[in-house]
């Protein structure tokens, strides 16, 4: 009997370690309004890093070698009382097969991050209910980290996590706080993003996003010319999508996040034929011609 009971208070005390899906580094800068040291800025700084990686996310269950890293930079541009006006950086990677390499995945700017906090006050996530946009924000992106990781793995492995994340965009869209309003013509919203990622019209983006990663940045350590070309490929694919949706902010997201690791991969190792992939580059990502032109032929 008392041993049954060390398993259970074992298995119990190592089940929440199990349950986290991230291994998120949350920083709040606040240099912006003069008061960076304010007790409030060190107080929500650590209750968002104890929220985004000690809550469950979803009911799959993840060891601690297989979370997902990530970064939240929020910068505080300007405070009154328990409203903060701000924006929010948001990052992630995942490892490469067989490589001590980790490859950048979600690098999103979102500017319009406005919220009202109270030190101390409760933290809670709920799936179908507006709770505060800081919480509504910050949960997005959570899942939006969650489905374009699972994209790298399966194709469209991420949909599940897609929709948790329109979900939550549908329901704080009824506060008509910015972000989350209807897209208008070059916005650059988390509106805009999960509609375009939902679309089948920018379907490319996420065929993609699972050839470039699965089927070409994880046999790197065992073909590299192969990778490269599959690589190449994915890329290309990217082609069709913009002559549909020029300068899309899908694209823009994935090259931010992609431009300096397609340049080094490109620029070195075994040569493969790049003439075409070059210029698609230039078409696609036009804003990154100069790391384009670092690529060796």
């Amino acid at each position: 009997m008392i041993k049954k009971k060390y398993f259970l208070i074992l298995w119990l005390f190592t089940l929440p370690m199990l349950a986290q899906e991230l291994n998120c580094n949350l920083v709040v800068n606040a240099q912006q309004t003069g008061n960076e040291n304010v007790q409030v800025f060190k107080t929500l700084e650590k209750q968002l890093y104890e929220f985004v990686n000690n809550t469950r996310w979803t009911n799959k269950t993840y060891e601690t070698h297989e979370r997902i890293d990530c970064s939240m930079v929020i910068i505080i541009q300007s405070y009154s009382s328990d409203a903060f006006q701000a924006s929010i950086q948001v990052q992630s990677a995942r490892p490469v097969f067989n490589s001590s390499y980790s490859t950048s995945v979600y690098n999103f700017n979102d500017k319009d991050f406005n919220f009202n906090y109270l030190e101390y006050q409760n933290l809670n996530f709920n799936s179908s209910q507006f709770e505060s946009n800081l919480i509504s924000v910050i949960g997005f992106h959570v899942y939006m980290i969650l489905g374009m990781d699972a994209d790298t793995f399966e194709l469209n492995g991420g949909q599940k996590y897609y929709e948790q994340a329109r979900d939550i965009a549908n329901y704080s869209q009824r506060g008509n706080l910015k972000g989350w309003e209807p897209p208008k013509g070059g916005d650059q919203t988390r509106r805009v993003l999960i509609d375009n990622i939902m679309s089948n019209t920018y379907s490319e983006f996420r065929s993609s996003l699972y050839t470039y990663h699965r089927k070409g940045l994880d046999i790197m350590a065992s073909d590299s010319k192969a990778a490269k070309n599959v690589i190449s490929k994915a890329i290309v694919n990217f082609q069709s999508l913009n002559k549909r949706r020029p300068n899309s902010l899908l694209v823009r997201t994935f090259f931010d996040a992609k431009a300096d690791e397609i340049t080094d991969i490109f620029s070195s190792g075994p040569k493969v034929k790049i003439t075409d992939l070059v210029s698609v580059l230039n078409k696609v990502a036009p804003i990154h011609s100069k790391k384009w032109k670092k690529i060796k032929f």
